[in-house]
């Protein structure tokens, strides 16, 4: 009896594999769900794009590593779990691309995925998920939106270079990259995505859907346009617009992919001036911010921290020897994608599916088609991602947990980072815990003071 029930679980393990691939990679709308794609592109494309034409990042390498990434994530966590550039190696090796260049980036995406592994494989970042406030995590939260926001208003506002990391002016009104553009697409979204509401598609107390006029068919309507990808192709249509001659610099055929050469020297940089400052960042927002965010968006759909961190580890512990981006997943990411009706891992996948392409038919080349999008396009998608980010702190109930929110976001915020924002945050939450626990024991000596004086008269 006892091998039988063997053999039955064993030839149900294949089947129960395949039936959850299936229902994690399961379109719960495709106009939604295309849509959602989009939503993290804002961040995505320029960091890449900077990468590239400041450090010579192989392209085509990196969007075929990370095809593969958003769909073995998709097919893993049944949502749409982003995969992102890590925001401080970027930074780092934008801003000094002489001294930090490809073997270092690549040590430093290697380094941090090594310690996020082992974090996650021994338990410890799941130890650390337990112990951190949600007053915390919020702030940081909190302070990644509104820094994307932020960001996104630069890029509306100001003319970028993206291979230097400066703004050069004001941006005209008008033109294929003018402020226009921007305002109208941003309209565009808030016409048909609102606030991000969900909309509701039965009535609970009759229990039928009832079309009661022309004006409410209008509002479906415009309520089901997948309006991201309405705007991001708005965008690619009119990359060759600006520039036509940029069809005859596209070549096909997918870049070559060799393995990065470290040196010692690259190992030392990379950890230095890459790792350390990518680290906290990397285990607040692409880990513990994630999880916490994952639930509330998909109540049921609960991730170990010590699965997503494993995930990070891997993704760049293997692409980065191959001179793939050193990625991350990331609260914003998933927040936008949620925010444009991403539902699903099939959310994701579809992304992937449609880097790998792009990475083995264009590879390198498609950078110059990027370099010739509407700047301000994106900076309207990374608007509604920051902003949507930033909404998920609205469900601090007490004025204690606002307060160490809104410190934890305001040291983030000036400069300090993450990590400073996050050790405040932690030091105001424990100040405030001892503070009230000296109350309380005021309080019942108090009470026990005043019972005793009556026996003693």
């Amino acid at each position: 009896m006892e091998s039988q029930t063997q053999q039955t679980s064993t030839s149900k393990f294949p089947t129960t594999i395949f039936h959850n691939l299936k229902q994690n990679l399961i379109f719960r709308s495709k106009w939604a769900e295309l849509n959602g794609a989009m939503g993290d592109l804002g961040t995505f494309i320029p960091i890449v794009l900077a990468l590239t034409l400041a450090s010579d990042l192989n392209l085509g390498t990196t969007l075929i590593f990370t095809g593969i990434y958003n769909m073995i994530t998709g097919a893993i966590y049944g949502v749409p779990m982003p995969v992102q550039p890590m925001k401080s190696i970027a930074a780092v090796a934008v801003s000094n691309s002489a001294e930090f260049g490809i073997p270092e980036i690549m040590a430093a995406g290697i380094c941090t995925g090594g310690i996020l592994f082992v974090l996650g494989v021994t338990g410890l970042m799941k130890l650390a998920y337990k112990l951190i406030p949600l007053s915390v995590v919020r702030g940081i939260q909190l302070s990644q939106g509104l820094n994307f926001a932020m960001t996104a208003v630069k890029y509306v506002r100001k003319v970028q270079n993206f291979s230097k990391s400066k703004s050069l002016g004001n941006r005209h009104w008008f033109g294929l990259d003018g402020l226009v553009l921007a305002i109208v697409c941003c309209g565009f979204i808030i016409l048909v995505n609102g606030a991000g509401e969900e909309q509701t598609e039965t009535n609970s107390n009759l229990g039928v859907v009832e079309e009661r006029s022309r004006r409410s068919k209008v509002k479906k309507f415009i309520g089901s346009l997948p309006s991201a990808f309405i705007v991001f192709l708005l965008g690619v249509i009119i990359a060759f617009i600006r520039d036509p001659k940029i069809v005859h610099a596209i070549k096909l055929g997918p870049s070559s992919i060799q393995i990065v050469k470290i040196s010692k020297q690259a190992w030392k940089n990379g950890f230095i001036k890459g790792t350390i400052p990518q680290l906290p960042l990397s285990i607040l927002n692409s880990v513990i911010a994630v999880c916490k965010l994952s639930a509330d968006l998909f109540p049921g759909k609960d991730f170990s921290a010590t699965s997503v961190s494993v995930t990070v580890g891997l993704m760049n512990v293997v692409g980065c020897w191959f001179g793939a981006m050193p990625c991350c997943h990331g609260a914003g990411g998933l927040a936008g994608q949620y925010k444009f009706g991403g539902r699903s891992g099939g959310c994701v996948a579809l992304l992937g599916a449609a880097k790998m392409v792009l990475g083995l038919v264009l590879g390198s080349s498609l950078v110059v088609v990027l370099g010739q999008f509407p700047v301000g396009v994106l900076g309207v998608l990374l608007l509604f991602a920051g902003i949507e980010l930033a909404m998920c702190s609205r469900d601090m109930n007490t004025k204690e947990e606002s307060f160490v929110m809104l410190i934890c976001t305001a040291v983030s915020l000036v400069g300090s980072g993450a990590a400073l924002g996050f050790v405040c945050g932690m030091v105001v939450h424990v100040l405030l815990k001892l503070r009230n626990l000296q109350k309380d024991e005021l309080t019942m000596w108090i009470r026990r003071r005043s019972q005793l004086q009556p026996q003693q008269v």
